[in-house]
């Protein structure tokens, strides 16, 4: 069973596009385990983009994620972090598959929606980053077997 981390971006808030992306996830057969609306820290934020650190867009990606409120959300369930990845597409829109969140909402690389977990260990790191423990939810879910072996 693994954990992800998604986050939906100030851009994908603004647009009205929570809904929409949590309930792919959702249809997918993954397990919500935590969700919140939040304004981002700035030591969060790089926290979070740390990988990125002098890198030409690190210090605009830190003041747009800081910009305005996103949604963290937590999912678990078998292969999550593919699954989640799946559903986002690739992080580049013009690149994504077609049907995926950001072939169907983006277009722009940097104003991509949507934030996705890119391994198990980074998704376990990541959710732990935005969550406290007590804010997970562990719960079982009734369709579950009609969804995994």
């Amino acid at each position: 069973m693994e954990t992800t981390l998604l986050l939906v971006k100030p851009d994908g808030v603004q647009r009205g596009l929570v809904g929409e992306i949590l309930g792919r996830v959702e249809r997918r057969g993954l397990r919500l385990a935590a969700l919140k609306l939040m304004h981002v820290p700035r030591t969060l934020a790089e926290q979070h983009y740390a990988i990125h650190k002098g890198k030409p867009f690190y210090n605009g990606l830190i003041d747009y994620i800081v910009s305005a409120p996103v949604v963290a959300m937590a999912w678990s369930g078998n292969k999550a972090v593919e699954a989640v990845r799946q559903v986002l597409g690739a992080t580049n829109p013009t690149q994504a598959a077609p049907g995926t969140v950001r072939a169907d909402f983006a277009i722009d690389i940097g104003r991509n929606l949507t934030h996705g977990s890119d391994s198990a260990e980074n998704g376990a790191a990541e959710v732990a980053l935005w969550f406290a423990k007590s804010e997970l939810q562990d719960w079982k879910s009734a369709s579950a077997a009609w969804v995994f072996e």
